[in-house]
């Protein structure tokens, strides 16, 4: 299964962007405009063990997709599709303390799977490059909204 790994530094403590992702409203921030990702339902406002949600969002047609979080520690969460585009999606969200409370860590690992057996495997390559450019944008979006204040 193809994996994706993306990393960065916020000038930010952990409590602050451990709050800021763990609230379900983070994806409508940091998510590209051009994807219109709405939070059609969410079992709850803050992500929690067993919390499920549904979204829309355009992925080159407009999709719906369910998920559920199915690991939570302190800074540490996955949250796996458990209906959408893709056949199996697994994201783990790490969040580390760098600097004595002045910097974290946000790190990203994606396991995902295509449907469509071998015709999927055929766009791995542009799957994992759309993947590279959601995440830089989430990137920018999480600098700007945590660092900015």
């Amino acid at each position: 299964m193809p994996t994706y790994k993306h990393s960065f530094i916020v000038n930010s403590n952990v409590d602050r962007v451990w709050n800021f992702y763990t609230d379900i409203k983070h994806l409508e921030i940091i998510t590209p405009k051009k994807m219109d990702l709405k939070v059609i339902k969410s079992t709850s406002q803050k992500i929690i063990q067993g919390q499920e949600a549904w979204f829309s969002c355009k992925i080159i047609l407009k999709r719906t997709w369910h998920s559920k979080i199915t690991f939570l520690k302190q800074y540490e969460y996955v949250d796996e599709m458990s209906k959408g585009l893709f056949k199996k999606w697994i994201h783990s969200h790490k969040f580390e303390d760098i600097s004595n409370g002045k910097q974290t860590e946000v790190i990203d690992k994606v396991n995902f799977e295509l449907p469509y057996g071998i015709l999927g495997k055929l766009f791995e390559s542009y799957a994992y490059d759309q993947l590279r450019k959601i995440f830089e944008h989430r990137k920018i979006m999480t600098i700007k909204e945590l660092e900015n204040v």
